[in-house]
């Protein structure tokens, strides 16, 4: 399978680099600007490289028929929720302005054609899709064709019902990444599906593949890393203690440094090869066994196995794997019980 990569600005993401984690704002702000800023902040001081925020101009985003669909983790209407929670177009510009001076890189999901082409003209160097719109092609069609990289999550699709999505992607000619995804808040461990990350990998050879969690906690996350998930997506809160209908399943500034720690651990370790490393030299000299013979034998001694066994240390010249060399050899000199065996001592 090839090492698929892509940048996003200055920052390569791919097999052959550190797993990159996305702190998602999303809307745990509250539609509160200084609110938003105090979260990037902490994502910046925790080590954060890519922070993701939604773009919701409400009117172009959805129809009247909205106001009366209540999602399963808000006491309101999806149209209320996203009134209350979205910045303005103002606010939204200063947001990724801070954003791009603390170092980090801003992008954002537009979940409508306003919002990619508001996302479009403020220059965002990648596009998320999320997985609500994951199968929604005139938006995919729109975004493709602003030329950007784009990270798409696929919760509630299957391989099959993603397909003509990755396909405009292709047609367009732009860089992409997947991402396994369920979406319930929080997601039990009983729904995850770990595996999702394999089947995108056989299934998109030309996409680079991560993990969008909303899980609780940053187990699931940084099993996918052992997996090969590249991106790492969680939600984001400056403190749990906030209200909102993703604070339940968001990461705090701890969690999040926590999480970009260990998923380069762990990178760095699934692609380690199996070896013995220089580092490993010292405990492999007394840990391994050397051959030694297993009582008094005499000169011109024809070795059978129950003459010789193997024992630490492994300083000895004649390691336990070369023990069935040593059988049938005839002893060029009397030894002891325990005497470790050299090659010379063997006719």
């Amino acid at each position: 399978m090839p090492n698929r990569s892509i940048k996003i600005a200055d920052r390569e993401i791919g097999p052959d680099h550190p797993p990159l984690v996305i702190a998602e704002i999303g809307i745990n702000h509250g539609g509160d600007l200084e609110v938003a800023k105090d979260m990037v902040r902490l994502a910046a001081g925790a080590g954060c490289e890519m922070i993701k925020h939604q773009t919701h101009f409400v009117e172009d985003e959805m129809t009247d028929e909205a106001k009366d669909i209540f999602p399963p983790n808000a006491d309101v209407s999806i149209w209320e929720v996203m009134a209350r929670c979205a910045l303005s177009p103002e606010d939204e510009l200063d947001l990724k302005r801070y954003t791009e001076e603390l170092g980090m890189i801003f992008i954002s999901t537009p979940f409508s054609r306003a919002a990619a082409d508001f996302l479009a003209e403020a220059d965002v160097p990648a596009f998320k899709i999320g997985s609500g719109e994951a199968d929604n092609l005139p938006l995919i069609r729109h975004i493709a064709r602003f030329g950007k990289p784009v990270i798409m999550s696929t919760g509630m699709q299957s391989i099959q019902t993603m397909r003509r999505s990755v396909a405009i992607l292709d047609e367009a000619g732009v860089d992409y990444a997947l991402l396994e995804c369920t979406n319930l808040y929080p997601s039990p461990p009983e729904i995850v599906s770990l595996q999702g990350v394999t089947d995108l990998r056989t299934a998109f050879p030309n996409a680079v593949v991560g993990f969008s969690d909303h899980s609780i906690g940053p187990e699931m996350a940084l099993a996918s890393v052992a997996l090969g998930a590249c991106i790492l997506e969680r939600h984001y809160t400056d403190t749990r203690y906030r209200q909102g209908p993703d604070i339940i399943n968001s990461m705090d500034p701890s969690e999040l440094r926590h999480l970009i720690d260990r998923s380069r651990e762990i990178w760095i370790a699934a692609n380690n090869p199996k070896q013995r490393t220089e580092a490993e030299e010292s405990v492999y000299k007394f840990a391994r066994a050397s051959v030694v013979a297993d009582r008094d034998l005499p000169a011109g001694h024809v070795i059978a196995e129950a003459d010789i066994w193997a024992r630490r240390p492994g300083s000895g010249e004649i390691a336990g794997y070369d023990f069935d060399k040593v059988v049938g050899k005839t002893l060029t000199r009397a030894v002891t019980r325990n005497t470790q065996l050299t090659w010379a001592d063997l006719g």
